[in-house]
């Protein structure tokens, strides 16, 4: 490739101005608005001058359950978490959450992005209990993209015919350790890096993306809608 600065690829290209934050979440059971938030993680990425991804750093808390949260004793033995021991040096989810937000903001901007869009396995279901959990904080700045995700789950899918978190992983040749998972740090790591490898396949075998230039805006979209 030239080393002519305007053939640099950069992530604010590859993805339409969009940031992606690889996220995972454990929960006390799958009721966004009721169930606690007790884990979350949240991962950035980066890009090299060829287009090619790989993991960046990673940011990770343990949740003490929101007052008058729900706890579904099903969800708590399934990942061994007891989501009310101090020891696990417990945050609320504002102590939590909003540092997290913060310093994805300062990365979507420092990539010239306008917003950060999470990257997760079955991903609307860490979004759901993200944005529930910024409407519980009423914080008006939260960096992701409201219903826009990339799922991981699919794509893997689309590229080697899995769905499952840790059959992906094998499948993409990146090790994967099952008494680690269901811990949202350990998730995390495995889920960018499996991103960073779907990514980064499509690259090799495609290439970058063509922009389309010429295409309307949804302003421009919906004016014309009301002009016909």
């Amino acid at each position: 490739m030239s080393d002519n600065k305007e053939n640099i690829i950069t992530i604010k290209d590859r993805f339409r101005g969009f940031y992606p934050v690889v996220v995972d979440v454990e929960t006390a059971g799958f009721n966004p608005s009721l169930d606690a938030l007790i884990e979350v993680s949240m991962m950035t990425v980066v890009m090299d001058e060829h287009g090619f991804l790989s993991p960046g750093e990673i940011m990770s808390a343990n949740i003490r359950p929101f007052e008058g949260a729900n706890i579904e004793q099903a969800n708590i033995d399934f990942l061994g978490i007891d989501p009310f021991d101090e020891a696990r040096n417990l945050k609320t989810e504002r102590d939590a959450l909003l540092p997290m937000f913060k310093t994805i903001s300062k990365v979507v901007k420092a990539n010239a992005c306008s917003r950060a869009i999470l990257v997760g396995h079955n991903a609307s279901f860490d979004l759901s209990f993200i944005k529930a959990a910024s409407d519980r904080l009423n914080y008006k700045r939260n960096p992701f993209h409201p219903f826009s995700v990339l799922d991981t789950a699919s794509l893997s899918a689309l590229v080697y015919g899995q769905t499952v978190l840790s059959r992906a992983c094998f499948a993409a040749n990146i090790n994967f350790d099952g008494d680690m998972a269901h811990g949202s740090a350990y998730d995390t790591q495995k889920e960018c890096e499996l991103f960073c490898a779907l990514v980064n396949r499509f690259t090799t075998f495609a290439g970058i993306p063509a922009p389309v230039v010429d295409a309307p805006t949804p302003a421009q979209l919906h004016a014309k809608k009301h002009l016909v």
